[in-house]
């Protein structure tokens, strides 16, 4: 607990700025001392606008991947309450209900001990719980968590369009969790620099590279770029569906409602690959923002 509080500290510093309204974060989801440092940095873009006299964000949706089940679709949590050791956060039964009646069968409920095993969720919510504490809100902001399948480009695009009048609402912020690159025999994707590049480009530099070309697809909010892109590189983002879903529903809102700018904060890596014996992951974080 105490690690937790230290690193989501880290979150709530620096002075509060004018900047427009903050409409979602994509956070990594490893361990605190791996990835802790550069979750921090979205969180603190979240703490700031909470902290706004004139903040609109009433409940937050958490769209994470499943990396212990096999999931064919998207499922939302049944929980009522979600334990951490910085505060409890209260899960929105209303919001659940309203996106299981969006379409009957489309998302199904997370058994418990699924939902509890996952910790591509589990690692934000102390976050979520510590900046919702230091922005002195009053009154508590519930969470709602969906996991997201390993589905199809198809399904995703229909996910996202379902999904995309609640992403829409101004009393909604979406947290993205998401590693980036898995580099390493264990994980069995060890893509190294081309003939063509430098000879003296290491693999980490590779990774970063390659890293840094699907955060530009991201932030371009073309859910077909990003899917041909992970195509081409087969790039183990592990939060690739919960990405893609969300790109979906901000892509459907762009023509009618709102345009957002998605901008990475923070990049780092849990170490620097040097060669085919080594291994390391990669973590992003990001704001998305209302565009003026």
């Amino acid at each position: 607990a105490a690690k937790e509080e230290k690193q989501a500290s880290a979150a709530t510093k620096g002075p509060t700025q004018s900047k427009p309204p903050l409409r979602g974060i994509i956070c990594p989801h490893a361990g605190y001392s791996y990835s802790g440092p550069t979750a921090a940095f979205s969180y603190h873009h979240l703490q700031q606008e909470l902290a706004k006299l004139d903040s609109p964000i009433e409940r937050i949706l958490v769209l994470h991947p499943s990396h212990h089940v096999y999931l064919d679709g998207c499922a939302v949590s049944g929980a009522t309450v979600i334990e951490t050791p910085v505060g409890d956060l209260p899960v929105d039964g209303a919001l659940r209900e309203e996106i299981l009646q969006l379409k009957p069968g489309a998302f199904t409920v997370m058994e418990q001990g699924v939902d509890e095993k996952e910790h591509s969720g589990e690692m934000q919510y102390p976050y979520i719980a510590k900046v919702i504490k230091d922005a002195n809100k009053n009154r508590p902001i519930p969470v709602l968590p969906i996991m997201c399948g390993s589905i199809t480009t198809a399904k995703e695009a229909e996910y996202g369009k379902l999904l995309a009048p609640i992403v829409a609402r101004r009393d909604v912020l979406c947290v993205i969790s998401t590693d980036f690159c898995h580099w390493g025999r264990r994980f069995s994707y060890q893509p190294q620099p081309p003939p063509s590049s430098s000879s003296s480009m290491q693999i980490f530099e590779y990774i970063q590279s390659m890293d840094e070309e699907g955060m530009r697809h991201i932030s371009m909010q073309e859910p077909g770029a990003f899917a041909k892109y992970l195509k081409e590189t087969r790039n183990t983002i592990c939060g690739r569906h919960a990405i893609q879903t969300w790109l979906n529903a901000v892509h459907c809102n762009n023509p009618d409602r709102e345009i957002l700018d998605i901008e990475f904060v923070k990049y780092a890596q849990s170490s620097p690959a040097m060669s085919l014996q080594d291994s390391s992951v990669s973590y992003a974080s990001a704001t998305a923002r209302t565009r003026p």
